[in-house]
């Protein structure tokens, strides 16, 4: 069982930066992926980025390349999401989830936990 902790969320201008953490509980945080997903009002949630269980490999998905960074740190339990060059359609709530399947995966039903999520908003 593990329980998830997001924080870091706000309101933050067009070009600006936000970083994100979950805090995870329970001992075995090292041998989960970690994903973030995010879901704006009226559409369904969708994946944002991964990062395998030794932080050794990560996936984005296309609109987050090169300007979001997905982390972990085991030894403190987080995952982190440092998002920079924030876009108004990155205006959402953001989840962080864990698998305990060791393949990053990018469907929120591939993942057994959740969080309760953070409030992002962008403005123009």
């Amino acid at each position: 069982q593990v329980q998830l902790v997001e924080s870091g969320g706000g309101l933050v201008q067009a070009g600006g930066s936000l970083r994100l953490s979950c805090a995870a509980s329970g001992r075995t945080f090292s041998s989960y992926v970690m994903g973030w997903f995010r879901q704006a009002p009226g559409k369904e949630r969708e994946f944002v980025a991964a990062i395998s269980s030794s932080g050794g490999s990560s996936y984005y998905v296309d609109s987050a390349k090169g300007r979001f960074t997905i982390s972990r740190v085991n030894a403190k339990n987080t995952v982190y999401l440092q998002m920079n060059s924030l876009k108004p359609e990155d205006t959402a709530v953001y989840y962080c989830a864990a698998k305990d399947r060791p393949l990053l995966g990018t469907v929120p039903l591939q993942y057994d936990y959740w969080g309760q999520g953070t409030q992002v908003t962008v403005s123009s």
